[in-house]
């Protein structure tokens, strides 16, 4: 059974839930259920030794925690004589039995069923009449880890969380990821790092997400680093405020091994559950436009307080979208790079490309992060993408680290065509990117090259075949006979310094009815002319172009008598991605076009000479 027919069959509990709950609030019931199932089916193969052991520790008056964690070969353990199977043989006690078995998982695994609330739904599902009903259902499914694979599992708690929010109408992107992105941000980051991916190479690294939602960033990086050199080791480490989010990434860590006291539950931006820590790599999907005003105090005090020794030196962004907030608070967790550097994957949509003016929290955030050269690349990705919106998103890599030939640059590719259509589409989601389409993007990265989309078009400007993917190295096709070639860009490099601006302030004198300069009074600028407010004009030159020589040819032409304000003068970034990758196509001549409306205008007289014979 596929993870899909297994979350479809999860669901079906919902018939029995049907009337007594609204269908917004059976995921509480479906969620934690699928969990504790899933951890009954893990601690099956050990229950017999761990009881016996139990017991006899026990009666010497030793602890028996460490010896029942080495009994599972898990993270946890349970001492209750109860499972899901055995509770079915007595009906009439049902809800008390039930409750004596969750409380008898061990702290970690019991904190993951506080954070559902589960004790709330055994007593609504028993006053209801369905606790046996429901409890008998889950325990009629196999998700033992040998029927089921911990990759499969995650994307059946994935599609599980898809469909609970989709009819309680929440964002379902504040919980998930699609996997296909997940992939494509793991490859960029682990891609320049040779000795990790290295078979045989003993190396230890970790990985942190601020926003880890239920694990799947954390997850597909250990398969793929797994995958390539089965004796690296990667420490996992996360937090997440939404609490049945935080549940299912814990109860993940906790089959796959891993130091669940590292997956920490709260909001990221006010109260860091890692602060002072720093890691290898760095990974986040931050929610895309949500306001951040229930934090603004606790995180303007440290943008104030602290300054450049907090996480929010550079700069705040408008309290109506916190992404940039997120970028900043993972470049404060990157190592120092005489400690070996680190490197981020983070999605944001278009607004933290270009949002906010020179001078503004926006502009000074990216300012921050190119003059410190710390931008690698930005890849735009396919609309339709994310299982809640359809608006354009991008990858950012980010790194303090840079390979010698990237230092001092940026590269930017256009992943906006790289896709294909799904069979089914799922909430907005509609497209999705194959493994052909990711290693391709992996590796316009990894090669550091722009590259272009070449279409040979005959005489009439209609495509001769299919478009060629070239890189700076790959020889183009030639032209044909009367025809031409079409070149769309997909990679472009730019400076650090393409990006940047100064907002110059151009001013004009005011001046009296008779037309003359009107001059100011008093003051340090005393006989200078007051400038006239209305005829004040902003001009933004390239930090590439001398200002003095923009001015004159610019400004001076159309305007003698103005100046430069220069204590006004400011220098602002913003990175116009579309911008770069626009090609303009010139509209066919009129000739052209006359002609196709005579022809359609001479194919209708015939067809109404016909209808009226």
């Amino acid at each position: 059974m596929n993870h899909q027919a297994l979350s479809s069959f999860l669901w079906s509990v919902a018939d029995l839930l049907r009337g007594d709950y609204k269908q917004s609030e059976y995921g509480r019931v479906i969620l934690p259920f699928t969990v504790l199932r899933r951890l009954d089916c893990v601690l099956a193969p050990t229950k017999a030794a761990v009881l016996a052991e139990h017991a006899a520790r026990r009666h010497e008056g030793m602890p028996p925690d460490p010896y029942l964690l080495r009994l599972t070969g898990q993270g946890f353990f349970n001492v209750s004589p109860l499972d899901l199977g055995r509770l079915l043989g007595d009906q009439d006690h049902i809800r008390p039995n039930l409750y004596a078995y969750v409380q008898g998982f061990s702290p970690a695994a019991r904190d993951i069923f506080e954070r559902f609330d589960l004790q709330t739904q055994i007593e609504r599902l028993a006053k209801a009449g369905l606790l046996y009903l429901v409890t008998e259902k889950f325990a009629g499914i196999d998700l033992h880890p040998a029927t089921v694979d911990n990759a499969s599992m995650g994307a059946v708690f994935e599609e599980l969380i898809r469909k609970f929010a989709e009819i309680s109408n929440e964002t379902a992107g504040e919980h998930f990821t699609p996997r296909e992105v997940i992939r494509l941000m793991v490859n960029l980051l682990f891609i320049e790092d040779g000795d990790v991916l290295s078979p045989g190479q003993a190396v230890v690294r970790t990985l942190y997400d601020p926003t880890a939602g239920t694990g799947g960033m954390l997850s597909v990086a250990g398969e793929y680093l797994h995958e390539h050199n089965p004796q690296a080791r990667l420490t996992l480490f996360g937090q997440e405020l939404n609490d049945e989010s935080y549940a299912i990434c814990k109860a993940d860590m906790l089959i796959k091994g891993q130091n669940v006291s590292n997956i920490v539950a709260g909001n990221t931006l006010s109260d860091d559950g890692h602060a002072g820590q720093h890691f290898d790599y760095l990974l986040s999907n931050p929610p895309f436009g949500v306001e951040w005003k229930k934090v603004e105090k606790a995180v303007r005090a440290e943008h104030e307080q602290k300054g450049f020794a907090g996480r929010f030196g550079p700069g705040l962004p408008r309290v109506s979208d916190g992404s940039l907030l997120f970028l900043l608070h993972l470049l404060a967790k990157m190592r120092k790079p005489a400690d070996g550097g680190s490197r981020i994957g983070i999605v944001l949509n278009g607004s933290p490309l270009f949002t906010g003016g020179a001078g503004s929290g926006e502009s000074e955030i990216r300012r921050y992060v190119l003059e410190n050269d710390l931008l690698e690349a930005i890849v735009g990705l396919p609309s339709d993408l994310f299982y809640n919106t359809g608006i354009a998103t991008y990858v950012w890599v980010l790194s303090n680290r840079k390979p010698a030939d990237r230092r001092g640059y940026v590269q930017l590719i256009d992943g906006s065509g790289f896709w294909q259509k799904m069979r089914k589409s799922l909430g907005s989601k509609r497209r999705e990117m194959s493994p052909a389409h990711i290693d391709t993007l992996t590796r316009l990265f990894g090669d550091f090259t722009e590259a272009e989309w070449v279409t040979a078009l005959d005489a009439a400007g209609q495509p001769l075949g299919e478009p060629q993917l070239l890189t700076a190295t790959d020889n183009p096709p030639q032209a044909p006979a009367g025809g031409r070639l079409r070149r769309v860009p997909v990679a472009r490099i730019f400076r650090n310094e393409d990006f940047g601006y100064t907002t110059i302030t151009v001013e004009r004198p005011l001046r009296d009815a008779d037309g003359k300069v009107v001059t100011i009074q008093k003051g340090k600028h005393k006989g200078k002319p007051q400038p006239d407010s209305a005829l004040r004009d902003t001009e933004n030159v390239p930090l590439t172009e001398d200002i003095d020589v923009y001015f004159r040819r610019e400004v001076l032409p159309h305007a003698p008598d103005a100046w430069i304000d220069t204590d006004k003068s400011k220098v602002g970034y913003e990175i116009p991605f579309n911008r770069h990758f626009y090609v303009f196509e010139p509209p066919r001549s009129l000739q052209v076009i006359d002609a196709e409306l005579q022809a359609v205008s001479a194919n209708i007289v015939r067809m109404l000479g016909e209808l009226a014979e």
